[in-house]
């Protein structure tokens, strides 16, 4: 088989991987009211459930770089994914709330691990295609969401059980995985021997690029659970126009992903960094100012159009640090696993701590802070990441 024939194979099957992550996770989502009702559970011990999920992503981010790194990639998105098909039908067959607990830790840890895992991989074919595919696999990503969340909507509307959903998914997932899981690049191509130290030591380097990311995330996290309160609450939206600022701000990362990869290889990752950390703050600043729920449309849109590309090339240029600078003893899924939880904190704690500092001044005036955020990590890339 020749190479182009092998990187067509592999980019099919991390399409496939992240497909699944981003579908399983819509799907999941679309469905916890459905799972809240069936547990009659209030909405706090639903929020501590939900916290279980957290738990269990942060735990699987370590575990899954430094498995990724010792045994590669490969064999971990492979195994992950079939985890994953095995933790959709534990929580639907949950029947109580220490149950759901328990089964969420396991869901949120199986998607973290094969999350890390794919991403890593990712950057390996980057690598040895010298071609750039990360954005283009995060819009899958995104599309998966979006055929998730419709598809549990379809299966919530006809009352068909959260169980029945589940054991479908998994089916689908068991079948998409049995027939990519021989079209990954090999195992050795990215393992990384790894040294046994009591302290685990991470480069510095890893944990300021994980601040761009969390400066990033945080802004992704609250256009998700801000957008529609602050259109409704603040400018009296009606409900059906209160979802359009999310809509569009859905429709604007799609669009600029599947973009991403063709203006990052004419452009370099560092200006589509920084053009999109000053399109998104500037645009929600100024969206914000002017407000009304044009405003808010205007700025969900803009941190939709300038943050949908800063994830992936971050992802991308800290597995190429970690690949170029072999010194630093830290293998590129370790470096994705450092970045990943960094930004996924903020993505977790940044829409809670909006809306506590939004009962104090306003929600209108606190998501000014995502503005500030992505305009300081615009200017604070070139001096942490370089020229490239």
């Amino acid at each position: 088989m020749s190479q182009t024939s092998q990187y067509s194979k592999t980019r099919i099957a991390i399409t496939v991987a992240f497909i699944i992550n981003g579908s399983v996770a819509g799907s999941f989502y679309a469905r916890i009211a459905d799972i809240k009702s069936r547990l009659e559970i209030t909405n706090s011990a639903l929020g501590i459930a939900l916290l279980c999920i957290a738990i269990g992503v942060l735990i699987g981010l370590g575990f899954s770089g430094r498995q990724s790194a010792k045994r590669g990639s490969a064999p971990i998105v492979i195994a992950s994914t079939y985890a994953i098909a095995m933790s959709v039908l534990i929580v639907g067959l949950t029947n109580s709330f220490i149950a759901l607990c328990i089964a969420f830790v396991f869901f949120g840890a199986c998607l973290s691990i094969q999350d890390v895992a794919m991403n890593s991989h990712a950057i390996v074919l980057e690598h040895e295609a010298d071609k750039r595919y990360m954005s283009t696999f995060h819009a899958m990503f995104s599309i998966g969401t979006l055929i998730g969340g419709i598809s549990g909507g379809v299966f919530s509307h006809y009352e068909i059980s959260f169980l029945s959903q589940s054991l479908v998914i998994a089916i689908v997932i068991v079948i998409a995985n049995f027939f990519v899981r021989n079209s990954f690049l090999p195992a050795s191509i990215d393992q990384h021997p790894l040294t046994k130290k009591k302290n685990i030591h991470r480069p510095k380097i890893f944990l300021v690029v994980g601040l761009l990311g969390l400066c990033a995330a945080l802004s992704e996290g609250s256009a998700g659970d801000w957008g529609a309160v602050l259109a409704r609450d603040t400018f009296d939206a009606t409900p059906f126009i209160s979802t359009l600022p999310y809509i569009c701000f859905s429709a604007a990362m799609v669009i600029g992903r599947l973009m991403g990869d063709r203006l990052a290889a004419k452009f370099g990752p560092m200006k589509l960094i920084i053009g999109g950390g000053l399109i998104a703050g500037i645009g929600l600043a100024s969206g914000l100012s002017v407000g009304g729920v044009g405003g808010v449309i205007f700025g969900w849109l803009a941190i939709g159009i300038g943050f949908s590309t800063v994830i992936p090339m971050l992802f991308s240029q800290a597995g190429e640090i970690a690949k170029s600078r072999p010194q630093l003893d830290f293998a590129p899924s370790e470096a994705v696993a450092t970045v990943s939880g960094i930004a996924y904190f903020g993505f977790l704690a940044g829409p809670p701590l909006l809306g506590f500092l939004g009962d104090q001044i306003g929600l209108r005036w606190a998501m000014m802070i995502p503005a500030i955020l992505a305009i300081a990590m615009a200017l604070s890339a070139r001096p942490v990441l370089g020229n490239k």
